[in-house]
């Protein structure tokens, strides 16, 4: 599971740190895997990275810088991470060439678009609750997908995100859609490569992450 890289605090230190929010990795222990943590590392790592795991999951986390996909940056896009874009896009890479299965969730949904040529939305309406507080919102499967065969109903999903996919990237295709319309999975047909907007590790869900897990070998 990828991490962000920030400055953190406990006890007595303030330093730099690898974080990512104990949700995630208790998800994937709830579905019977094994987590590690991935800090970000040089892109060259990134092959042999992912030839050490079972599957990967790009967690979320700070907005794509909008060069990756030849866009100029909205007044509204947010901090960036360009340790991360460059760390996990290679990753990312690694994983679709390796056959490795992987999981994109929300801003990973957004990079597995990127990656493939595909681009943002950089802000959207109506999709958060407020700062930090994550809101709700139905997701409906289509069927026939990877997607659809997890969760075959709609669902209320938990999410926080002011930014979606545009223009879908190469081989990728839908796999749910909010009410609005608005792409909140997308997978490539023939990998186990699969993009949720929303953020299972916030809700009750455990299906998406288990499907991951089988697929894994776990």
């Amino acid at each position: 599971m990828t991490t962000y890289l920030d400055t953190a605090r406990w006890g007595v230190w303030e330093l730099p740190a690898a974080l990512l929010p104990a949700a995630y990795p208790r998800l994937v222990q709830a579905a019977g895997g094994l987590a590690a943590l991935l800090p970000p590392d040089a892109p060259g790592a990134a092959a042999a990275t992912v030839a050490r795991l079972d599957a990967l999951v790009v967690a979320g986390g700070a907005d794509v810088d909008p060069a990756r996909y030849g866009a100029a940056r909205d007044p509204r896009t947010g901090r960036l991470a360009p340790e991360r874009d460059a760390w996990e896009l290679a990753l990312v890479g690694a994983a679709l060439a390796a056959g490795t299965p992987l999981l994109g969730i929300c801003r990973g949904m957004q990079l597995l678009n990127v990656a493939l040529g595909g681009t943002l939305v950089q802000h959207l309406e109506g999709h958060t609750a407020g700062v930090g507080v994550p809101g709700l919102h139905t997701v409906k499967p289509v069927p026939g997908t990877r997607y659809g065969a997890l969760v075959p109903e709609a669902v209320e999903v938990p999410t926080y995100h002011h930014q979606a996919v545009e223009r879908l990237g190469a081989g990728l295709v839908p796999s749910a859609y909010a009410e609005d319309g608005t792409v909140e999975a997308v997978e490539l047909p023939g990998a186990w490569a699969l993009g949720v907007q929303w953020h299972p590790e916030l809700g009750d869900d455990p299906r998406v992450m288990a499907g991951l897990v089988r697929a894994a070998g776990g």
